[in-house]
Parts: structure tokens; sequence; C-alpha cells
């Protein structure tokens, strides 16, 4: 990695930490966990995003991909990451693969990634970059993520990287007790609230919202 380049990918998870205090009295975290620090450092962020936002690719905000997405803040791809507490041996669904930003970075916290993106030109382009990248546990398709991939269910965790207007309940089905469902939900006034998803073992479906994310758009990769 080129000097300039790691000096940039430094000065993200320094701001990454420092939006993480600054939203603490929301999500209840002062800092996130070493591993899922860890995965961001390692990623190659301007692998995942088009070469003529290569120059921005370590700032802390989304950046435009292909289709008319975006490939979404560091911070909330690291927020949302720590929320699904993601452990080694774990099989977690991603819902919106995007760039495949997202799912590079859960690949090196699990053992397995399974990713829906609904736009197939993402879906073949993420799928190309990881192979290429050498993200060996992460399986693309390209579907409606809504309705989950029943076929590798139950996970330990889904994470929905685009807000929906509601908690798809296909996603719900799908993940095994004490799993983790995280996903950005529309609110009022055009808002969206990031919801943590927790279903006991019991069955039993508990929500919180951790972040109102009125400063982020959540669609694309997101």
């Amino acid at each position: 990695m080129a000097q300039d380049t790691q000096q940039a990918h430094q000065d993200m998870l320094r701001a990454i930490e420092q939006s993480v205090r600054d939203s603490a009295h929301y999500t209840g975290r002062e800092a996130l966990s070493e591993r899922v620090m860890e995965a961001m450092a390692t990623v190659p962020r301007e692998q995942f995003v088009p070469a003529a936002h290569r120059a921005q690719a370590y700032q802390n905000r989304p950046l435009p991909i292909a289709a008319g997405q975006t490939i979404s803040q560091p911070l909330i791809v690291a927020l949302m990451t720590d929320l699904l507490e993601p452990e080694p041996g774990d099989v977690i669904l991603e819902v919106g693969t995007g760039s495949g930003y997202q799912a590079a970075v859960l690949s090196g916290l699990v053992q397995q990634v399974y990713s829906v993106e609904i736009v197939e030109e993402l879906a073949q382009s993420a799928a190309a970059t990881l192979d290429r990248l050498g993200y060996d546990n992460v399986s693309v398709r390209a579907g409606d993520g809504y309705a989950g991939w029943p076929e590798h269910a139950p996970f330990d965790g889904v994470i929905v990287t685009a807000a929906a207007p509601h908690i798809p309940q296909p996603l719900l089905d799908q993940l095994k007790p004490g799993g983790k469902l995280v996903i950005p939900v529309d609110a009022e006034h055009g808002a969206q609230d990031l919801l943590l998803v927790h279903v006991g073992e019991d069955g039993n479906i508990a929500q919180r919202s951790v972040l109102p994310v009125r400063f982020v758009p959540l669609t694309g990769e997101r």
C-alpha cells in the first residue's frame, strides 16, 4: 500500500473511532471491538470504489458506485458489523452486496458470508472484485435479498445494508435462536433508524433502535 494511501486509511480509522465516541449516547458503545477495527484496517476500501472516486476512498463518508448506488460511510459499516458481534465460526447473510465492501469486512471475521444483491450488474461486479482480492469465503448471487437465502439458513446473523420499509419476515425466519439482525428501517420525515433485532433462544424477538441515521444515505451498499 502506498504511503499516502496507508496514511489515508489510518485517518479513516481514527475518524471512525471519533465518530463512535461522538455517538455513544445513542449506541451505548464508546469503542468498537478490536476484531472489527482490525478488519476495517485490513480491507482496501479503494478497491471497492470506482476509479474516479479512489482519491476519496478513505474519507468517512458514502461514495457513489455503479447503478446509482453508494458504498456506505465507513462508520456505518464498522458499527453494523460490530452490532452483529461476529464470531469466527459464524455464517452470516448479507442483504445488499453493493460493491462488496461490507462482505469483505465480514469475511475476515466469520466462517462464511452469503450475500444477495438485487441489481445483477452489482452482484457480478462485486463477485469479481471479491474473487480477485481473495475473499474466498464470500458467496454472492443476484436476487431479492428480502427473501433471504433459505438454502444456507439458518444464519448466525443477518445484515441488511439498504434501508427497508419494515423488517422482512423471511430474514427473521432464517435466523438461528440467539441470532441477530442489523437493519436500517425507514422512519418518519425521511429519516432512518438503525435497528438491532435479537431472536432469543426461546424464539422471542426483541429489537431496539441503535442510531437515528439522518446523515447517511443507506442505499446501495451499503
